[in-house]
């Protein structure tokens, strides 16, 4: 039987999913998704539930996008998997009075291992393609809202994230978010509301 393990990451409540499939002369079978399993890693329930999924699709390697986040009263969570290609693919915690504030941690995925990173509320997503023609899905437990919607620049030295291979594509939003502010971030997430 495939099983899921839930493997905590560095960021409180970011996980990553490994899926554990069995194979035969089919082929293989996968379990990616299982509330159950979820729920006994401290999910909590309004992180479960789907409400939206999307695909993004990167022609070249070296294509950046994010980081990404949506700010209060949003709780957008988010699980990420690559679905053709590889990426790496990086979480910044930009929720003020977390205990990993504005630490980030980078996992590779491929679409191989099928392995997803489940996104908290409030932590930045982003990613850079490994390899040309790589796609990526997304389950978001809320529907996206462009009033919340928001993100820091990918090469910020505030964060100091190790991006592997040159820009090859990135948007003007992405690449001219302005330098990031600390002070102005938890006055505007404090007017939202404390988004964890």
């Amino acid at each position: 039987m495939s099983t899921l393990r839930c493997v905590a990451l560095a960021i409180e409540g970011a996980f990553r999913l490994e899926p554990q499939p069995v194979q035969d002369e089919r082929g293989g079978f996968a379990r990616l998704w299982c509330r159950d399993t979820l729920r006994a890693a401290g999910l909590d329930e309004a992180r479960l539930v789907v409400m939206q999924t999307s695909a993004s699709f990167n022609r070249r390697a070296g294509t950046l996008r994010g980081l990404h986040f949506a700010w209060p009263p949003a709780q957008e969570a988010k699980v990420v998997r690559c679905a053709r290609g590889r990426m790496l693919d990086v979480l910044l915690d930009l929720r003020p009075g977390s205990p990993t504030w504005l630490r980030h941690v980078a996992v590779e995925l491929d679409a191989d291992a099928r392995q997803s990173l489940v996104v908290p509320a409030g932590v930045a997503h982003g990613f850079q393609t490994l390899v040309d023609d790589t796609e990526v899905h997304y389950m978001m437990n809320e529907v996206w809202r462009p009033d919340c919607a928001a993100g820091v620049r990918p090469d910020d030295p505030a964060f100091g994230v190790a991006w592997p291979l040159p820009v090859a594509a990135i948007s003007g939003r992405d690449r001219d978010a302005p330098d990031f502010d600390a002070d102005a971030h938890r006055r505007r997430w404090s007017a939202g509301g404390e988004g964890r």
